[in-house]
């Protein structure tokens, strides 16, 4: 049930993605959060957000990889996924970067995010047997 509620409060705004790979960006409509601890959450991925956004989306995910191979672990993704990253490379990167490299681009900024939230969820579920 607190999945559920997880998933309520991570919806992505495509259009919104869309306008900002395209330069246009749209302006924020304010929310109004009643909750304090999830507006302090919300104000510090603002400001890790901002530390970053000096980095264009493209030197971010698309220009740079450090994997040599793609390995031998396989993953499972929503075909309509695949086909949108795959579409954002083809057109944004010019198909200069292969798709797992996107893919683990994406995944380390992901967790340089949310490492912080991670770690503490994770150490909230995990109780040492001693």
């Amino acid at each position: 049930m607190e999945q559920d509620n997880n998933n309520e409060d991570n919806i992505i705004d495509e259009q919104y993605l869309m306008s900002i790979m395209a330069g246009n960006p749209k302006k924020e409509v304010p929310v109004q959060n009643a909750d304090p601890q999830k507006e302090k959450a919300v104000t510090k991925n603002k400001l890790k957000i901002k530390k970053s956004s000096d980095i264009s989306y493209m030197e971010q995910f698309l220009t740079h990889h450090t994997m040599t191979k793609r390995g031998d672990k396989s993953i499972y993704i929503r075909p309509e996924y695949h086909e949108r990253l795959s579409r954002i490379i083809q057109i944004i990167a010019d198909d200069q970067i292969p798709l797992y490299a996107y893919l683990d681009n994406i995944l380390a900024y992901h967790f340089e995010m949310f490492e912080k939230e991670i770690t503490d969820d994770f150490n909230k579920k995990y109780r040492p047997i001693f």
